[in-house]
Protein backbone atom coordinates (compact mmCIF):
# COMPACT_ATOMS: atom_id res chain seq x y z
CA UNK A 1 0.00 0.00 0.00
CA UNK A 2 0.77 3.71 -0.48
CA UNK A 3 2.95 4.93 2.35
CA UNK A 4 0.66 7.76 4.05
CA UNK A 5 3.47 10.33 3.84
CA UNK A 6 2.61 10.23 0.16
CA UNK A 7 -1.12 9.97 0.58
CA UNK A 8 -1.30 13.26 2.35
CA UNK A 9 1.44 15.03 -0.06
CA UNK A 10 -0.90 17.97 -1.32
CA UNK A 11 -2.81 18.46 1.53
CA UNK A 12 -2.19 20.97 4.67
CA UNK A 13 -4.45 21.00 7.20
CA UNK A 14 -6.06 17.41 7.36
CA UNK A 15 -8.59 15.79 9.71
CA UNK A 16 -8.13 12.25 10.89
CA UNK A 17 -12.01 10.90 11.81
CA UNK A 18 -12.86 8.25 13.77
CA UNK A 19 -16.50 6.17 13.86
CA UNK A 20 -19.03 7.01 16.39
CA UNK A 21 -18.17 5.22 19.75
CA UNK A 22 -14.80 4.53 19.31
CA UNK A 23 -13.61 1.13 19.91
CA UNK A 24 -9.57 0.16 20.68
CA UNK A 25 -9.19 0.08 16.82
CA UNK A 26 -10.79 3.02 15.73
CA UNK A 27 -8.51 5.09 18.77
CA UNK A 28 -5.38 3.09 18.36
CA UNK A 29 -5.54 4.05 14.29
CA UNK A 30 -6.17 7.68 14.76
CA UNK A 31 -3.74 7.68 17.35
CA UNK A 32 -1.23 6.20 15.80
CA UNK A 33 -1.89 8.85 12.13
CA UNK A 34 -1.53 11.58 14.15
CA UNK A 35 1.82 10.50 15.36
CA UNK A 36 3.27 8.92 12.13
CA UNK A 37 2.19 12.72 10.30
CA UNK A 38 3.16 14.79 13.42
CA UNK A 39 6.74 13.19 13.57
CA UNK A 40 6.94 12.77 9.76
CA UNK A 41 5.11 15.50 8.41
CA UNK A 42 5.96 18.44 10.80
CA UNK A 43 4.61 21.12 8.83
CA UNK A 44 0.83 19.44 8.19
CA UNK A 45 -1.80 21.06 10.47
CA UNK A 46 -3.47 18.13 12.33
CA UNK A 47 -6.91 17.44 14.11
CA UNK A 48 -8.06 14.33 15.29
CA UNK A 49 -11.60 13.70 16.28
CA UNK A 50 -13.13 10.97 17.87
CA UNK A 51 -16.91 11.55 19.79
CA UNK A 52 -15.29 10.41 22.91
CA UNK A 53 -12.19 9.05 24.00
CA UNK A 54 -12.38 5.68 25.92
CA UNK A 55 -11.34 6.02 29.25
CA UNK A 56 -9.04 2.55 28.99
CA UNK A 57 -6.80 4.30 25.87
CA UNK A 58 -6.70 7.76 27.82
CA UNK A 59 -3.75 6.78 27.53
CA UNK A 60 -2.82 7.25 24.80
CA UNK A 61 -3.40 10.93 24.59
CA UNK A 62 -2.45 11.63 28.76
CA UNK A 63 -2.09 15.25 28.08
CA UNK A 64 -5.28 15.87 26.66
CA UNK A 65 -3.73 17.81 23.47
CA UNK A 66 -4.34 15.09 20.95
CA UNK A 67 -7.96 14.18 20.53
CA UNK A 68 -10.90 16.95 19.69
CA UNK A 69 -14.63 15.96 20.51
CA UNK A 70 -15.47 18.81 17.92
CA UNK A 71 -15.65 18.97 14.70
CA UNK A 72 -14.11 22.34 13.52
CA UNK A 73 -16.18 24.26 11.49
CA UNK A 74 -13.28 25.03 8.76
CA UNK A 75 -13.04 23.36 5.40
CA UNK A 76 -10.19 20.94 5.34
CA UNK A 77 -7.70 20.02 2.50
CA UNK A 78 -8.10 16.09 3.48
CA UNK A 79 -10.18 14.29 5.75
CA UNK A 80 -9.32 10.62 6.59
CA UNK A 81 -11.97 8.65 7.82
CA UNK A 82 -10.34 5.27 9.98
CA UNK A 83 -12.28 2.16 11.04
CA UNK A 84 -15.11 3.16 8.99
CA UNK A 85 -17.39 1.33 6.72
CA UNK A 86 -19.37 4.33 5.30
CA UNK A 87 -19.83 8.07 6.11
CA UNK A 88 -22.56 8.20 8.08
CA UNK A 89 -20.53 5.94 10.45
CA UNK A 90 -18.45 9.33 11.24
CA UNK A 91 -21.14 11.33 12.95
CA UNK A 92 -20.56 14.48 13.65
CA UNK A 93 -17.31 14.68 10.90
CA UNK A 94 -19.90 13.35 7.92
CA UNK A 95 -20.42 16.96 7.07
CA UNK A 96 -16.23 18.08 7.19
CA UNK A 97 -16.09 14.73 4.97
CA UNK A 98 -18.60 15.87 1.96
CA UNK A 99 -16.82 18.85 2.29
CA UNK A 100 -13.22 17.73 1.63
CA UNK A 101 -11.15 18.78 -1.08
CA UNK A 102 -9.99 15.11 -0.90
CA UNK A 103 -10.94 12.42 0.94
CA UNK A 104 -9.59 9.05 2.40
CA UNK A 105 -10.59 5.71 3.96
CA UNK A 106 -8.79 3.09 5.47
CA UNK A 107 -9.98 0.50 6.98
CA UNK A 108 -10.75 -3.43 7.00
CA UNK A 109 -14.36 -4.15 7.13
CA UNK A 110 -15.95 -6.04 4.77
CA UNK A 111 -18.94 -4.25 4.31
CA UNK A 112 -17.02 -0.95 3.57
CA UNK A 113 -18.10 0.71 0.19
CA UNK A 114 -14.95 2.54 -0.88
CA UNK A 115 -16.81 5.67 -0.43
CA UNK A 116 -14.14 7.56 -0.27
CA UNK A 117 -11.81 9.70 -2.78
CA UNK A 118 -8.87 7.22 -2.46
CA UNK A 119 -9.54 3.71 -0.63
CA UNK A 120 -7.08 1.68 1.24
CA UNK A 121 -9.35 -1.11 2.50
CA UNK A 122 -7.82 -4.88 3.40
CA UNK A 123 -10.27 -7.33 4.71
CA UNK A 124 -8.07 -9.97 4.93
CA UNK A 125 -5.76 -7.51 7.55
CA UNK A 126 -7.12 -8.08 11.70
CA UNK A 127 -7.49 -4.33 12.38
CA UNK A 128 -7.14 -0.99 11.02
CA UNK A 129 -4.56 -0.60 12.85
CA UNK A 130 -2.88 -3.96 10.75
CA UNK A 131 -3.68 -1.97 7.41
CA UNK A 132 -2.21 1.16 8.45
CA UNK A 133 1.06 -0.06 9.59
CA UNK A 134 1.32 -1.70 5.87
CA UNK A 135 1.62 2.11 5.34
CA UNK A 136 4.24 3.00 7.28
CA UNK A 137 7.64 2.88 6.74
CA UNK A 138 8.63 0.50 9.64
CA UNK A 139 12.25 2.64 10.63
CA UNK A 140 9.69 5.58 10.98
CA UNK A 141 7.57 3.75 13.38
CA UNK A 142 8.34 5.26 16.79
CA UNK A 143 7.18 3.62 20.20
CA UNK A 144 4.39 6.15 20.79
CA UNK A 145 3.31 4.93 16.96
CA UNK A 146 3.88 1.61 17.87
CA UNK A 147 1.86 1.76 21.43
CA UNK A 148 -0.99 2.59 19.28
CA UNK A 149 -0.74 0.53 16.51
CA UNK A 150 -0.44 -2.46 18.96
CA UNK A 151 -3.54 -1.22 21.62
CA UNK A 152 -5.92 -1.57 17.96
CA UNK A 153 -4.74 -4.87 16.99
CA UNK A 154 -5.07 -6.41 20.25
CA UNK A 155 -8.58 -4.93 20.57
CA UNK A 156 -9.71 -6.04 17.10
CA UNK A 157 -8.05 -9.63 17.79
CA UNK A 158 -9.33 -10.14 21.27
CA UNK A 159 -5.67 -10.31 22.07
CA UNK A 160 -4.65 -13.21 19.21
CA UNK A 161 -7.83 -15.31 19.64
CA UNK A 162 -10.21 -14.55 17.08
CA UNK A 163 -9.64 -15.83 13.46
CA UNK A 164 -9.07 -12.76 12.16
CA UNK A 165 -5.44 -13.16 13.80
CA UNK A 166 -3.13 -14.15 10.92
CA UNK A 167 0.97 -14.83 10.33
CA UNK A 168 1.36 -11.57 9.41
CA UNK A 169 -0.95 -10.02 12.55
CA UNK A 170 1.43 -11.61 14.74
CA UNK A 171 5.05 -10.83 12.87
CA UNK A 172 3.73 -7.21 13.07
CA UNK A 173 2.74 -7.46 16.32
CA UNK A 174 6.50 -8.94 16.93
CA UNK A 175 7.67 -6.09 15.34
CA UNK A 176 5.96 -3.25 17.40
CA UNK A 177 6.95 -5.52 20.79
CA UNK A 178 10.02 -4.93 19.45
CA UNK A 179 10.12 -1.27 19.71
CA UNK A 180 10.08 -0.96 24.00
CA UNK A 181 6.57 -1.01 24.19
CA UNK A 182 4.92 -2.81 27.80
CA UNK A 183 2.76 -4.87 25.98
CA UNK A 184 2.04 -6.89 28.90
CA UNK A 185 0.48 -4.23 30.78
CA UNK A 186 -1.21 -2.66 27.58
CA UNK A 187 -3.11 -6.14 27.23
CA UNK A 188 -4.17 -6.04 31.30
CA UNK A 189 -5.43 -2.72 31.35
CA UNK A 190 -7.06 -2.66 28.21
CA UNK A 191 -8.87 -5.96 27.53
CA UNK A 192 -9.02 -7.93 31.32
CA UNK A 193 -8.91 -4.97 34.39
CA UNK A 194 -12.63 -3.88 34.80
CA UNK A 195 -14.13 -1.73 36.92
CA UNK A 196 -16.41 -2.88 39.66
CA UNK A 197 -19.71 -1.18 37.80
CA UNK A 198 -18.36 -3.21 34.33
CA UNK A 199 -18.22 -6.49 36.77
CA UNK A 200 -21.48 -5.95 37.77
CA UNK A 201 -23.23 -5.39 34.23
CA UNK A 202 -21.40 -8.44 33.00
CA UNK A 203 -22.98 -10.21 36.16
CA UNK A 204 -26.40 -9.19 35.65
CA UNK A 205 -26.25 -9.48 32.21
CA UNK A 206 -25.12 -12.99 32.03
CA UNK A 207 -27.43 -13.79 34.78
CA UNK A 208 -30.94 -12.57 32.38
CA UNK A 209 -29.06 -13.93 29.31
CA UNK A 210 -31.38 -16.71 27.34
CA UNK A 211 -30.15 -19.84 25.17
CA UNK A 212 -32.65 -20.65 21.81
CA UNK A 213 -32.75 -22.45 18.78
CA UNK A 214 -31.79 -25.70 20.66
CA UNK A 215 -28.76 -24.05 22.52
CA UNK A 216 -27.27 -23.06 19.24
CA UNK A 217 -27.64 -19.48 19.73
CA UNK A 218 -27.43 -16.91 23.08
CA UNK A 219 -29.24 -13.67 23.59
CA UNK A 220 -28.78 -11.10 26.36
CA UNK A 221 -30.06 -7.71 26.84
CA UNK A 222 -28.62 -4.64 28.52
CA UNK A 223 -31.73 -2.11 29.47
CA UNK A 224 -31.41 1.39 29.71
CA UNK A 225 -32.83 1.11 33.42
CA UNK A 226 -30.07 -1.74 34.10
CA UNK A 227 -27.29 0.74 32.48
CA UNK A 228 -28.88 4.16 34.65
CA UNK A 229 -28.81 1.28 37.84
CA UNK A 230 -25.62 0.51 37.74
CA UNK A 231 -24.36 4.06 36.75
CA UNK A 232 -22.59 2.68 33.91
CA UNK A 233 -21.88 4.15 30.17
CA UNK A 234 -21.49 2.45 26.69
CA UNK A 235 -17.99 1.46 27.05
CA UNK A 236 -18.75 -0.60 29.83
CA UNK A 237 -20.70 -3.08 27.87
CA UNK A 238 -17.74 -3.77 25.87
CA UNK A 239 -16.33 -7.05 26.45
CA UNK A 240 -19.74 -8.63 27.39
CA UNK A 241 -20.36 -10.13 24.56
CA UNK A 242 -17.49 -11.97 24.20
CA UNK A 243 -18.78 -13.91 27.73
CA UNK A 244 -21.70 -14.81 26.30
CA UNK A 245 -20.07 -16.51 22.37
CA UNK A 246 -17.82 -18.82 24.74
CA UNK A 247 -20.64 -20.75 26.16
CA UNK A 248 -20.25 -24.04 25.80
CA UNK A 249 -22.44 -25.40 22.63
CA UNK A 250 -23.11 -21.77 21.23
CA UNK A 251 -22.39 -20.59 17.55
CA UNK A 252 -23.70 -17.20 17.42
CA UNK A 253 -23.78 -14.66 20.37
CA UNK A 254 -26.61 -11.84 20.21
CA UNK A 255 -26.55 -8.66 22.72
CA UNK A 256 -28.83 -6.38 22.71
CA UNK A 257 -28.49 -2.64 23.96
CA UNK A 258 -31.52 -0.69 24.40
CA UNK A 259 -30.90 3.10 23.21
CA UNK A 260 -34.45 4.05 23.15
CA UNK A 261 -38.16 3.06 23.43
CA UNK A 262 -37.91 0.19 21.08
CA UNK A 263 -34.68 1.13 19.70
CA UNK A 264 -31.66 -1.70 19.82
CA UNK A 265 -28.01 -1.80 19.12
CA UNK A 266 -27.55 -5.33 18.29
CA UNK A 267 -24.18 -6.97 18.37
CA UNK A 268 -23.51 -10.54 16.82
CA UNK A 269 -20.41 -12.82 17.25
CA UNK A 270 -20.29 -16.18 15.78
CA UNK A 271 -17.92 -19.10 16.34
CA UNK A 272 -17.78 -21.18 13.19
CA UNK A 273 -20.14 -21.12 10.43
CA UNK A 274 -23.15 -18.74 10.29
CA UNK A 275 -21.90 -15.24 8.42
CA UNK A 276 -23.39 -12.36 10.68
CA UNK A 277 -22.42 -9.64 8.55
CA UNK A 278 -24.56 -10.88 6.18
CA UNK A 279 -27.39 -10.83 8.63
CA UNK A 280 -26.60 -7.66 10.09
CA UNK A 281 -26.07 -5.66 6.22
CA UNK A 282 -29.66 -6.87 5.52
CA UNK A 283 -30.60 -4.56 8.56
CA UNK A 284 -28.50 -1.73 7.06
CA UNK A 285 -25.55 -2.95 9.23
CA UNK A 286 -21.79 -4.48 8.94
CA UNK A 287 -18.96 -5.62 10.14
CA UNK A 288 -17.26 -9.11 9.48
CA UNK A 289 -18.51 -12.86 9.04
CA UNK A 290 -17.94 -13.39 12.48
CA UNK A 291 -18.27 -10.10 14.27
CA UNK A 292 -20.97 -7.70 13.05
CA UNK A 293 -23.72 -5.53 14.50
CA UNK A 294 -26.76 -3.31 13.28
CA UNK A 295 -29.49 -1.18 15.03
CA UNK A 296 -33.21 -2.17 15.17
CA UNK A 297 -36.68 -1.57 16.27
CA UNK A 298 -39.27 -2.99 17.57
CA UNK A 299 -39.84 -5.05 20.87
CA UNK A 300 -36.84 -7.69 22.33
CA UNK A 301 -39.23 -10.53 20.77
CA UNK A 302 -39.50 -8.92 17.38
CA UNK A 303 -35.78 -8.15 17.23
CA UNK A 304 -34.73 -11.82 18.47
CA UNK A 305 -37.15 -13.03 16.47
CA UNK A 306 -36.11 -11.40 13.12
CA UNK A 307 -32.46 -12.03 13.63
CA UNK A 308 -32.97 -16.29 14.61
CA UNK A 309 -34.92 -16.30 11.41
CA UNK A 310 -31.61 -15.17 9.44
CA UNK A 311 -29.58 -17.53 11.66
CA UNK A 312 -31.81 -20.67 11.19
CA UNK A 313 -32.22 -20.01 7.10
CA UNK A 314 -28.49 -20.27 6.99
CA UNK A 315 -27.92 -23.05 9.20
CA UNK A 316 -30.53 -25.06 6.44
CA UNK A 317 -28.71 -23.59 3.84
Amino acid sequence: MEDLKLVVRDAKNILIAGHRRPDGDCTGACIAAYHYLKENCPEKELTVFLEVMPEKFSFLDEEDEIVSHQVPEEDFDLVIAVDSSTADCLGKAEAAFCRAKETVCIDHHISNASYAGQNFIDVSASSTCEVLYGMMEEEAVSKKIAEALYIGIIFDTGVFRHSNTSKRTMEIAGKLIEKGIPFQDFIDKCMYEKTYTQIQLLGRTLLASMRVMDGKCIVAVITRRMMEFYGAKTEDIEGIIEHLRVTKGVEVAILLHETGEQEYKVSMRSNHYIDVCKIAAFFNGGGHIKAAGCNMQGSVHDVINNLTEHIEAQMKG
